[in-house]
């Protein structure tokens, strides 16, 4: 009977020690949302070469905390390039359910879209699908998972008269039982493309669907960085086209798709209370000054 009582208590205690845990991890989080510095209204991308109205249901985080959010948070490679990004309002960057767009400009020149309207998108995919498994060799070298190119969780669509192109790919990471919707968003420009895309989980590509149009119409090029504005005698022609942009750009950055895995990892673990990474992060943060560790505006 005392074996009992013991077995009782032991679980008692461990499961009172878990609630206490999860509490803590759950403080810890909601601290850490509230030091973040959202803006909403119109933001200025990258100098003036374009702007974003933060469209009425979304909240903006500035690049400094953007890139905060990428690599402290969610554990990516440094890479100095995110313009920030869009965060749904209900959603805060730790939550389960969270997705964002994050925002980037790719100075490749003028696309020309002369290409459109004659891309097979299904050729397309086989090809993209080859490519990504013969690429799996790489990735698992630099300590990435193999990842397999499920196939077009949005088949490509451009919008010829506005110049956006957006299109969605699901991604199997490994063995992860969980697909990764990654979802493509490119705004054509004078000399480049305005990157958008949406970090999220398969089970939010409902939302993220419906909001396309809501972000698409929020962000675009200052007069004299448009599409229209392209000069033939001064500015550079890229040498992707629309169906390059499709299958090869997003490809070839292997870091990308870390970024997607790790987001959706460490939310899974923090969701659990139990991640070694998440709870590591969190001692670090207490062993410093809390003033230090989320970039303002």
């Amino acid at each position: 009977m005392k074996q009992i009582y013991t077995l009782l208590f032991l679980v008692w205690a461990s499961v009172a020690a878990y609630a206490q845990q999860t509490d803590s991890l759950q403080l810890e989080i909601q601290q850490i949302e509230n030091s973040l510095q959202y803006q909403t209204g119109t933001i200025s991308l990258k100098d003036g070469l374009a702007k974003i109205d933060v469209p009425k249901g979304f909240k903006f985080l500035d690049a400094e905390q953007a890139e905060y959010v990428l690599t402290e948070l969610w554990g990516n490679p440094k890479t100095g390039t995110t313009l920030g990004m869009l965060v749904p309002e209900q959603y805060g960057v730790l939550d389960t359910n969270s997705w964002v767009f994050n925002v980037e400009f790719d100075e490749i020149g003028y696309v020309k879209d002369d290409d459109a309207n004659d891309i097979n998108y299904a050729d397309l995919l086989e090809t993209m699908q080859e490519e990504t498994l013969e690429g799996n060799s790489e990735r698992t070298a630099q300590g990435y998972e193999a990842l397999t190119l499920v196939g077009w969780a949005s088949k490509p669509y451009y919008d010829k008269e506005h110049k956006i192109l957006h299109w969605a790919k699901e991604i199997k990471f490994g063995s992860a039982e969980e697909n990764t919707l990654n979802y493509n968003v490119r705004v054509l420009g004078r000399k480049g493309v305005l990157v958008l895309n949406a970090i999220a989980g398969m089970n939010s590509l409902p939302e993220v669907r419906e909001n396309i149009a809501t972000v698409t119409n929020s962000v675009g090029f200052e007069t004299g960085h448009s599409y229209f504005d392209f000069d033939p005698d001064v500015d550079d022609v890229a040498a992707w086209t629309i169906g390059g942009l499709v299958a090869g750009k997003v490809l070839a950055k292997v870091g990308f798709f870390a970024l997607v895995l790790k987001f959706w990892k460490i939310i899974a673990v923090a969701v659990a209370a139990a991640g070694s990474a998440v709870m590591k992060f969190f001692k670090r943060r207490k062993e410093t000054s809390p003033h230090d560790e989320i970039p303002v505006a």
